[in-house]
């Protein structure tokens, strides 16, 4: 883990334990200086063409990121820019699950993947990359309603029910994203990942809330564009960090709509480009929007609702009463009376209380080992519900002489024991902790028997809200759902290494001035074992024809480039923008 962030940004200080268990080290050694090269050429096409069409904060934008044209950005220097507006950022590998991400944009924290695309990526890679984190998300953050609506898209997000499938999906997500960045990857490989993607994309049944909060979160955050149908601008970090997307998401034939909540109706597909897009006239209407999904979410409905969407999800839930007791567990059923309302609920397996997301002391998941169940309502014939009660009030229902205490609640069900404890908070009274307890329904059903235990009572009228997770994470979930799979690092063979060393040396020379001769040996070099490269060619050739001199030998080489641009049409559009670039410089500003 990356320790330095801990300290020096107080956004990524303040992350909990369950979020910093995906951080990786940055390992700003491992960029290879065509890493460096693939950055450079893309930062300078992104500002040639998205001054035009970004959204208007994203140049300034990329210097308040702690971004320079140049070079790859350190973590450090993202933090200490990020941290002057609030945000943070952290390393991560590759894809992490879409509910840790969602909460890590809560905390106000980028996650950035720390690995770059490679070169014959360099237009697109559905991997998310450090060209794509930072060069994408992180300038839009400068803009105050932008980054309000970030994190608050994150605190809904991390509510949101997800189910086993959207795991699934994930992982195949994640196999295939790495695969297609291995330089080596087995075709039939690549082809089984898609087919597996492909067959549970077709499978996920209905879609769960993070399925659907996660369509929302791409057509705006990461394909989002703002303004007029007839001329918008770019602000969704997937265009803005593909040099070919930028383009041609422009073009008439890719469909503008407006985007309303009927956006959530629109799948998407991360290996392909968009067929279309959606247009924001302002980021206010994103939030109304997300305000509209988030009320037919099951953490603002409650109820049978949500808890029937805990027992779907099949995954870790919390229930919150309306006292505001929490109950997190594995939600298995719940019982309801005439009009629907829940009576009572039941988890199985590892449950725990809390309070304000603590959990109470005692009432961990290894006291509540084997699951929890615990009524939900009125007590009859009573006018307060039960948690408003005083405590003089709720104390008569005890006999100081420990005679047994019954309650009675609207539902028929019965709660008979000695009262041992009764916990309040906040003038709540939330759990009742009885011994030689019995829980009987209005039919005489055994729902608590005296030889279980010491029976601890719920207290709330009803189910306020229901999330997917723990309340207090820390403290019940050992580890968040984390993929096995590892993200691909090449081990480079001596011709690899020989290539870097020649962008090295261009590099300095870029950097550093000095004498142009050796530059002609490294296009030797590159004609001799590096007939394929095409970045370091233009490389050397901008730096000739910037400083006028070598005329023959950037005739050559512009030559070269002009065959391969012919010849090999997948390059075209790479090398004719780069020529472009050399005749219409970036403006130094950027350059650092």
């Amino acid at each position: 883990m990356s320790h330095f962030n801990d300290f020096n940004n107080p956004q990524v200080a303040a992350l909990p334990a369950h979020l910093k268990q995906f951080i990786v080290d940055q390992h700003y050694e491992h960029y290879t200086p065509v890493d460096h090269a693939v950055w450079r050429y893309v930062m300078r096409q992104n500002y040639s063409y998205l001054k035009d069409v970004a959204y208007y904060p994203y140049i300034p934008g990329l210097l308040k990121a702690g971004l320079t044209i140049e070079k790859i950005p350190s973590l450090q220097e993202m933090n200490d820019a990020l941290g002057k507006i609030g945000w943070g950022a952290v390393t991560v590998d590759g894809f992490i699950p879409p509910a840790a991400f969602m909460e890590y944009q809560a905390y106000r924290v980028l996650v950035i993947a720390a690995d770059i695309r490679q070169l014959k990526h360099i237009e697109y890679t559905p991997a998310p990359d450090i060209i794509h984190e930072s060069a994408g998300h992180a300038p839009i953050i400068a803009d105050k309603d932008y980054h309000e609506y970030l994190s608050y898209f994150g605190s809904i997000g991390a509510k949101a029910m997800f189910s086993a499938q959207d795991f699934e999906l994930y992982e195949a997500i994640r196999a295939l994203s790495i695969l297609k960045e291995m330089p080596d990857a087995d075709e039939t490989d690549i082809k089984k990942a898609e087919e597996l993607l492909a067959q549970r994309q077709e499978n996920m049944g209905e879609p769960s809330e993070m399925a659907l909060l996660s369509r929302l979160h791409w057509w705006t955050v990461e394909y989002g564009l703002i303004g007029t149908l007839e001329n918008p601008k770019i602000y969704g970090a997937g265009l803005l960090s593909s040099i070919g997307e930028s383009v041609s998401c422009m073009k008439a034939d890719i469909e503008k709509l407006p985007y309303t909540i009927d956006a959530v109706n629109y799948t998407y597909d991360i290996t392909k480009t968009q067929p279309q897009l959606f247009v924001t006239p302002t980021f206010q209407n994103l939030i109304d929007v997300l305000e509209t999904f988030a009320d037919t979410m099951a953490f603002r409905r409650g109820g049978a609702y949500g808890l029937q969407k805990a027992i779907e999800s099949k995954n870790t839930c919390t229930a919150v009463y309306s006292s505001g007791l929490q109950l997190t567990g594995t939600f298995t059923s719940f019982e309801t009376d005439e009009n629907g309302n829940p009576i009572y609920v039941r988890t199985t397996g590892p449950s725990a209380l809390a309070i304000n997301n603590k959990q109470i002391n005692g009432h961990g998941k290894h006291y509540h080992k084997d699951g929890y169940s615990s009524p939900v309502g009125r007590l009859k014939d009573n006018v307060e519900p039960l948690e408003n009660l005083a405590a003089n009030e709720l104390y008569s229902f005890s006999n100081a002489e420990g005679k047994e205490t019954i309650l009675t609640f609207e539902s028929g069900i019965t709660v008979s024991g000695l009262v041992k404890n009764i916990f309040t908070d906040n003038g709540k009274t939330q759990l009742i902790t009885f011994t030689d307890c019995t829980v009987k329904t209005k039919n005489g059903n055994i729902l608590f028997d005296p030889s279980w235990g010491v029976y601890d009572m719920a207290v709330g009228e009803n189910i306020v809200s229901v999330f997917c997770g723990a309340a207090d994470k820390d403290a019940f979930e050992d580890i968040t759902y984390k993929s096995t799979t590892g993200t691909y690092h090449p081990a480079y063979d001596g011709r690899t290494l020989e290539l870097h060393k020649l962008y090295q040396q261009v590099r300095d020379r870029r950097h550093n001035g000095g004498e142009y001769g050796f530059l002609g040996n490294v296009w030797l070099r590159l004609q001799k074992n590096h007939h394929d490269d095409w970045l370091c060619a233009l490389e050397i050739l901008e730096i000739l024809e910037h400083e006028e001199v070598e005329p023959a030998l950037a005739n050559e080489i512009r030559a070269f480039l002009a065959q391969k641009a012919s010849d090999e049409p997948e390059f075209k559009k790479l090398i004719n923008d780069g020529f472009y670039l050399i005749k219409h410089p970036v403006e130094q500003k950027l350059v650092v």
